[in-house]
């Protein structure tokens, strides 16, 4: 079938094409991992790394979209991986391949934080499509922004400390820190939040209460009192 583009009359404007998303592969086996990239490398802008600890120190350094690893690798194993990932906050998706059939493995990956696991043998179609689902489910979730060391998603109204531990914010106290987060330079005063908020200028006491209940949860830095002024958001760290 011939692909080219219909050619009208004048000059005709090509749309450059969108970015690849950016997906790092870490397996071991020589001969699995040249079949796969062969395929992966049609859809995904593919890093691939063959040893454990250099597939950890490449997804801890470098920006990608997706990651696919073996749940057994030399120098590191893919669980600990996943566990290292969390614990910096980073919430890139990962799909595990797993040779492991007993379910408390499977269950050791998930636990650690991969999002999703296929078995080895796989089929390629149903890796792909896993791929795609893993990516819409992730870009649903939503915006990233670092307050203070936690790292919070409005979107959903979470949170993650420093430790790694997930906390869950109400709709109120997500509307106030969404606020906040938003123009993390700016000094809000309590009329602006209770205007914004509470749809009330003279909500300035609630105000007080729901900055409580979002320390709280979090901690005191992630809302930091400016004397005589109000409240912004704890710079990143």
């Amino acid at each position: 079938m011939d692909r080219a583009p219909a050619r009208g009359r004048g000059a005709v404007t090509t749309a450059a094409p969108a970015p690849r998303a950016r997906l790092l592969y870490v397996e071991d086996d020589a001969e699995i991992a040249a079949m796969t990239l062969e395929v992966l490398r049609e859809v995904y802008d593919v890093t691939h790394e063959s040893d454990g600890l250099a597939g950890r120190e490449r997804a801890l350094r470098d920006r990608f979209d997706v990651v696919v690893l073996d749940r057994r690798l030399p120098g590191c194993d893919g669980a600990e991986i996943v566990r290292s990932l969390r614990a910096a906050h980073i919430t890139t998706p990962v799909l595990m391949l797993t040779a492991l059939g007993a379910v408390s493995d499977r269950v050791d990956g998930l636990d650690a934080g991969a999002n999703d696991y296929l078995l080895k043998p796989f089929d390629f179609d149903e890796l792909l499509a896993r791929l795609r689902a893993l990516l819409r489910a992730f870009r649903t979730e939503g915006r990233r922004r670092e307050v203070s060391d936690w790292t919070y998603l409005p979107d959903t109204g979470v949170a993650y400390g420093p430790s790694g531990a997930r906390v869950a914010l109400t709709a109120t106290e997500n509307a106030v820190l969404d606020l906040l987060s938003r123009s993390p330079d700016h000094v809000f005063s309590r009329e602006e939040i209770a205007g914004a908020v509470f749809r009330s200028p003279d909500a300035v006491t609630t105000v007080d209460t729901y900055v409580h209940y979002v320390r709280r949860k979090t901690a005191t830095e992630v809302i930091e009192t400016v004397r005589g002024r109000g409240y912004r958001a704890g710079a990143a760290r």
